[in-house]
């Protein structure tokens, strides 16, 4: 029988996952679980790179927990996909020390992320550790010698500098790692809340996963629609309008979703009806996630187990591939 591919991809704990990055990313590995190896990584190394303060790290173990609830809450199977915690696996810095000596400094100045996250955060300089962030991510890669990697389009240049050490490892001492490819989704961006172009924890503009209820009742409220729209009785736009952008990716009844977009394009329906047809709707998706959610809510040591074993599983593998590293290095 033919061995599967493998996959690597994850996150940094951060915080809750939304909606945004359900549409994203997290439906797609749901997929892709039972197509491919799948190793998913919870990245808290490198929250490090631009979150160095104390107060801030204490904060990453609680993440940690609300991500793995989140990945599991969607349908993610620790039986299928290997969930492990980046910092468990050391082998991973060893390799990424190993990969440092083989990219120069204006390469890794080069990644076009690096300045968009400089910017972002107003960093005047960036930290060693900042800089070398793709290269961690190269070991993380190949340290499991993944052959795909999903990622947004703005990671895809991470990849490719990925693919550069692999080849210079294999050019210099034999044919050791696989040459990664990146999978880049093409689901569009889901705005946020407050019609922003996207969903960000730090706006503030976010639907969760976890959203009771009455959450989500409370922000598809008080949600952005057609400013040029006075009265209900005022034709509204529906393009880009993002209480529509919501009822397409998540309203199973399209044919009730172009009856709305005819109706409010013609001034036929006011934005408060349009919402509580939202709000059931996403209620509706969100129902069997909180299911899954309040079985493994009530089993925290059971999500402690996962990342246990899962972080085993990625560590053996780490191993096995420093062993091969050395050994054609004429380390070992």
């Amino acid at each position: 029988m033919k061995a599967k591919k493998r996959i690597l991809t994850g996150d940094r704990p951060t915080g809750k996952l939304h909606l945004g990055h359900y549409v994203g990313t997290l439906a797609n590995r749901v997929r892709l679980q039972d197509r491919y190896e799948c190793f998913f990584i919870i990245a808290d190394l490198h929250v490090l790179t631009t979150r160095i303060e104390k107060e801030k790290i204490a904060k990453v173990k609680q993440n940690i927990h609300d991500l793995v609830l989140d990945y599991l809450s969607v349908g993610i199977d620790p039986g299928k996909a290997v969930i492990y915690q980046q910092s468990l696996v050391p082998e991973v810095a060893y390799l990424a020390l190993l990969f440092s000596m083989l990219v120069s400094v204006p390469r890794c100045q080069r990644v076009p992320t690096l300045k968009e996250v400089m910017h972002d955060l107003k960093i005047q300089s960036p930290s060693l550790g900042l800089l070398t962030y793709p290269v961690l991510q190269a070991a993380d890669i190949l340290m499991v010698k993944g052959n795909l990697v999903p990622v947004g389009k703005d990671q895809e240049s991470h990849i490719e500098l990925t693919r550069v050490i692999a080849k210079r490892f294999n050019l210099l001492y034999g044919e050791i790692f696989p040459f990664p490819e990146a999978l880049i989704g093409e689901v569009p961006t889901l705005p946020g809340t407050d019609g922003q172009t996207k969903m960000s924890k730090s706006v503030g503009n976010c639907i969760y996963l976890s959203d009771n209820a009455n959450e989500v009742r409370r922000k598809v409220m008080a949600m952005y629609t057609d400013p040029t729209r006075v009265h209900p009785t005022d034709p509204g736009h529906v393009e880009g309008n993002p209480v529509f952008v919501y009822h397409e990716a998540f309203n199973n009844n399209q044919e009730e979703v172009e009856r709305l977009k005819q109706r409010y394009q013609k001034g036929q329906v006011g934005d408060v009806e349009v919402k509580e047809k939202l709000v059931k709707a996403l209620n509706l998706f969100l129902d069997p996630i909180r299911a899954r959610r309040r079985k493994y809510e009530s089993q925290p040591e059971a999500i402690e187990e996962i990342i246990k074993k899962g972080s085993q599983t990625a560590q053996a593998e780490a191993q096995k591939t420093l062993k091969e590293v050395k050994k054609a290095m004429g380390l070992a």
